[in-house]
């Protein structure tokens, strides 16, 4: 089957990475699990970018009275290094070559990111991925993740979720909530659906990128997405 996506950016959730066990920073299964998911479309021939967020170490946007707002957002950018290096070593333990780009220096961990870079590291079908997001204050990784997708020429910005694409209501707390397969820009906006902040879909709308957010914990659905399957709800 030909791909339908042959670069894509993976911006998943910091939350994820411990499974719903606050207990725990990082759950190394739910990373396993992760990895299987990407060698298979890597393997297939995809271009893979990732962009994690920090939520599950420091979270800057709701960081404690007494902590300025740029402090904690820096703060939070190094908790996506964090999660970007715990990526990176179970990823190359499966086998895949990695580079983790940081939009902060700091050049024993992570190279620094520059565009052309990261494209040529792509082509040579090495799995990049993006720390520290935006390496600015007051922008969310979803922002991050945006920006990076368009730089990088991505062809969709997946969205991996613990829920299985977009609905008209949070199905969690609503029983007859229903799913789109499908929303434009305008509808999600106009219906106040929460997809991504608002400063990360106005970037994906004014460029033309394809949003596809899925449930990215079920298995082989990454696999289904690039060969052009319908999962989760896609947003164009």
């Amino acid at each position: 089957m030909s791909l339908k996506y042959k670069r894509i950016l993976l911006k998943l959730s910091g939350e994820a990475l411990n499974g719903g066990d606050k207990s725990q920073i990082i759950n190394t299964e739910i990373l396993t699990q992760y990895a299987k998911e990407i060698k298979s479309v890597v393997d297939a021939g995809v271009e893979v970018a990732i962009v994690i967020g920090g939520g599950n170490i420091f979270r800057g946007a709701s960081a404690q009275s007494g902590i300025d707002r740029s402090q904690g957002d820096y703060m939070g950018m190094l908790a996506t290094v964090i999660n970007g290096m715990a990526i990176q070593s179970i990823l190359e333990s499966h086998g895949m070559k990695t580079r983790l780009l940081s939009a902060i220096k700091m050049e024993q961990i992570a190279e620094p990111f520059i565009r052309r870079r990261a494209i040529r590291h792509l082509e040579k079908g090495r799995v990049v991925i993006f720390g520290a997001g935006t390496g600015n204050p007051y922008f969310s990784t979803d922002s991050g993740g945006a920006l990076r997708a368009v730089e990088i020429g991505a062809d969709v910005l997946l969205k991996g979720t613990n829920v299985d694409g977009v609905y008209t209501a949070d199905p969690r707390k609503d029983a007859s909530a229903t799913k789109y397969d499908e929303i434009s820009f305008d509808e999600v906006i106009s219906k106040g659906l929460k997809v991504m902040d608002m400063t990360a879909f106005t970037l994906c709308k004014e460029n033309k990128l394809p949003i596809i957010v899925f449930d990215m914990n079920k298995e082989g659905n990454l696999n289904h997405l690039v060969n052009g399957e319908k999962v989760g709800t896609l947003v164009q």
